[in-house]
Order: C-alpha cells, then structure tokens, then sequence
C-alpha cells in the first residue's frame, strides 16, 4: 500500500515484478488529486500533459495515465504473462443510501420525500461498489452482467451477490424476472449463500415485492433485501 502514490511507481513495479514470476501480488494506491498550476514552471509539463490527454490538471490523472501505460509496456516486453494488470479507481464519497432526516413540524413531507432511498445522480456502479463495502466483499471481485425481461441483473463474486437496480418492477414482471435470478443463480452455483438486492422503490406495490421474494426464497434464495 502506498499512500502517497505520486505518478505510480509502486503499481508500476508491482506489475514489473509480478511479470518476472507469474505471481499476483496486489496494490492499493492513494493520492489527492492535488491540483497543477500550468504557471508554476516546475508543474508546466505535467499540466501541459493533462491538457493534452484532455484529463483535469491533477497528480491523480497522471498516476492513471502511467499505470495503462505501464501495463502495455509490460505486456509487450512479456507476452506470455497471462496475469491482470489492470486496475480500479475509487473516489471518497457520501453514501449512496439517503439518511433518515426526518422534519418533525412537516412528517407527511418527509415520508413522501424519502419514497427513494437511495440519492439522486448516482449511478449503479455507485450503488454495487457500496454494496460490496458494506458486505465485505473484496472491491476486485468479478461482476458479470446480465439482462433477465428488460432488467439489468449484476452477478458478483460468481453469484455471492446479485443485484437488480431497475427502477420499475411491475407485478407482470415479478415471475419471469425471479424465475430468470433463479436460473441463472443455479449456474453459477456459488459455494456459498447469496444475498439479492433490489430497490425498494421499483416494486409497484407490497404484492409484487412479496411475490419477489416468496419465488427466490423457493429454491434458496433466502436473503433478499432492498435498498
């Protein structure tokens, strides 16, 4: 771990290393995406390059910039590594998932404004990255996408975790959608149980939320929350 990764060196090496022996040792990197002033002339040519990569005027850019270009140096002075040089950028953010901040002179408008859980402009990379966090699944676990009657399903770490985000599910829509979880689930059979998360809000109603979950909860799928 290197918390002060400047252009990234220590990732750089790692790779290099990694490379040299066929083993898969990992990084984990930080840094500040600490501004460079084009005026300054000891960080012109850094600037200079972030405005030619079309990137912000920042040290984390040119971490990024030299870990891709480090990778394909490293795969073409080594073509029979097989191993994965490639890398996750994560930004520090609030939660995805709104607090309960109730008005207590204006209840009625609370509760209507907090129909949606989750917060507005977030993506679903967002909300599985969360996810992960929050149940203690390594951020470099494979995601397998899938679309089951219109609806974007996310299989993680082979199906230890499965995610449907849609923001509409109608009571038409339940079956189908379970019985294609359920399918696909028994696929890929994971060693252990699975969680399912969905949005809350999606469901039309209580009926199609209960109906969800009474078809995954048929064949194993016990654990099913929403968001």
């Amino acid at each position: 771990m290197d918390f002060f990764a400047g252009s990234g060196t220590t990732a750089h090496a790692v790779g290099e290393y990694n490379a040299s022996d066929s083993a898969h040792r990992r990084y984990i990197l930080v840094q500040l995406p600490e501004s460079l002033d084009p005026e300054n002339k000891d960080q012109k040519a850094a600037a200079d390059f972030c405005d030619k990569l079309g990137a912000p005027r920042n040290i984390a850019e040119l971490t990024k910039e030299r870990l891709r270009r480090a990778a394909k140096r490293i795969k073409n002075e080594n073509p029979m590594f097989a191993g994965d040089l490639g890398f996750r950028v994560f930004k520090l953010d609030s939660s995805n998932i709104r607090a309960w901040t109730p008005d207590r002179d204006d209840l009625d408008r609370t509760l209507l404004d907090h129909q949606e859980h989750l917060r507005a402009g977030r993506t679903e990379a967002d909300i599985l990255y969360e996810l992960l966090l929050k149940l203690g699944l390594d951020l470099c676990v494979p995601i397998e996408d899938r679309t089951i009657v219109g609806k974007a399903v996310h299989s993680i770490g082979g199906g230890v975790l499965l995610v449907c985000l849609a923001t509409q599910i109608t009571r038409e829509e339940v079956e189908p959608l379970a019985q294609g979880i359920v399918a696909w689930h028994q696929t890929l059979a994971p060693a252990g149980d699975t969680t399912c998360v969905f949005r809350d809000s999606a469901f039309a109603d209580d009926v199609a939320k209960t109906n969800l979950a009474a078809i995954l909860n048929q064949h194993g799928l016990s654990t099913v929350r929403s968001l």
